[in-house]
């Protein structure tokens, strides 16, 4: 062989030595998910669990239920329903996210859901029989504007956004 043969050789191996690296070595290395890429990964994940049940909260707080719930010509008794069933359907939706959230955020969301359900279901039970969709809603606020405690909504947001921002 020559000298020019052997330097085409050497040339021809070190090119496709790069190309073994660059197509097979080097993918891997950057796929592989390092501490601190899963330690990323699942702060993003929590922060956006937390965002979305401040949204849940937001969602099914009783003045911003009774605003977006249209019930005209609803008796109170199938409102009630219409808003509890809106509610669970919430709750329903973000069930999941609770696998990245603290057990205390969980249970006071739970617990929001709860208690606005018995809210509905207990002033709803005061009404006369014939009452209206209006006349539930009306009832529903006032015993709000009358129970400050009522508003839990406001809370239990409070208590998601604090211990969203731990994770910042």
């Amino acid at each position: 062989m020559d000298q020019n043969t052997v330097y085409t050789l050497l040339g021809g191996i070190i090119i496709a030595v790069v190309l073994i690296y660059f197509l097979f070595i080097e993918p891997k290395k950057s796929n592989k998910v390092t501490p601190t890429t899963a330690a990323n990964n699942s702060n993003q994940l929590q922060l956006q669990a937390y965002e979305r049940l401040i949204l849940l909260v937001d969602r099914i707080a009783l003045p911003n239920l009774i605003s977006r719930t249209v019930g005209e010509g609803l008796s109170a008794r199938d409102m009630q329903q219409i808003l509890c069933k809106n509610i669970k359907d919430e709750f329903d939706y973000n069930v999941t996210q609770q696998i990245y959230i603290s057990p205390a955020a969980w249970n006071a969301v739970k617990n929001l859901k709860e208690k606005n359900i018995l809210t509905i279901n207990q002033i709803g039970e005061l009404l006369p029989i014939d009452a209206s969709s209006l006349d539930l809603k009306k009832s529903i606020l006032t015993y709000l504007m009358e129970e400050p405690k009522a508003n839990l909504h406001e809370l239990v947001s409070e208590a998601l956004s604090f211990e969203a921002k731990k994770h910042l």
